[in-house]
């Protein structure tokens, strides 16, 4: 069966929604930045630690996360120490963390992983790395996603990337920037040529803080910066339109 040809009216109704999308994502930079103000990156951190906790931030809150990764290092205070050890004790130091026994043979199977790989247990060559060819070396081992790469590159190397979690994922799908039922990893590729140069942390950090404490599971939309231009809101109270 021959291929149907785009029509040139199709083409044109996806370059203008392309071009729509692309100033809304501008807009909720700019709203967001005017209510939160402009995030600094703190500089710097090990990849490999970076990484490790952020395997462990996988289905749980910050603090639980935060306290599993303190708990791995005073047991394990190398990589190699905990690369050695036995699964189950990796997962008796991060069990404060949820989902010790998978996060603890991900974590085991990463390090033995990059050891193999790199020839140590770093992996400071990620930020010499594109970002697509990071996704493409990383996104191979079973337990590390697309997001898990992302924040990796954000928070350690001081990247220009958009990283996609739960909060991120409700609140696109809400003021609209994606279909409803996208996947966060599809909310990855749908809104990174979207995102602003040089704005891939300030989106993320801000959007993070909207979700925190503003755009909850239950959202305070009276309050939100984004109120004018998002479908969500919208919809609760047809009357608001974006006159900004």
């Amino acid at each position: 069966m021959a291929t149907k040809e785009p029509t040139h009216r199709s083409v044109s109704q996806r370059a203008r929604q392309r071009a729509l999308t692309h100033r809304q994502v501008r807009r909720v930079v700019e709203l967001l930045e005017a209510h939160f103000g402009v995030p600094a990156w703190e500089g710097p951190r090990d990849p490999l630690d970076a990484m490790v906790q952020t395997i462990l931030s996988q289905s749980t809150s910050d603090t639980n996360s935060g306290a599993a990764f303190r708990s791995l290092k005073e047991r394990f205070p190398s990589w190699e120490l905990a690369a050695a050890a036995d699964a189950r004790e990796i997962a008796e130091a991060i069990r404060q963390g949820g989902l010790a026994g998978q996060k603890s043979v991900c974590i085991k199977d990463f390090l033995l992983w990059v050891r193999d790989r790199f020839g140590s247990f770093s992996i400071d060559a990620i930020c010499d790395m594109q970002p697509n060819e990071a996704y493409e070396v990383f996104c191979k081992v079973r337990g590390i996603g697309v997001k898990t790469v992302a924040v990796t590159l954000l928070f350690a190397c001081g990247m220009d990337v958009f990283p996609v979690d739960t909060h991120v994922t409700r609140i696109c799908r809400r003021v609209g920037l994606v279909p409803e039922k996208a996947s966060s990893e599809k909310i990855h590729w749908l809104m990174e040529p979207h995102v602003p140069e040089g704005k891939g942390h300030s989106l993320h950090v801000n959007l993070l803080r909207l979700g925190r404490q503003i755009c909850l599971s239950r959202p305070r939309c009276g309050i939100c910066p984004l109120r004018r231009v998002c479908r969500y809101a919208k919809e609760q109270r047809p009357w608001q339109t974006d006159t900004d």
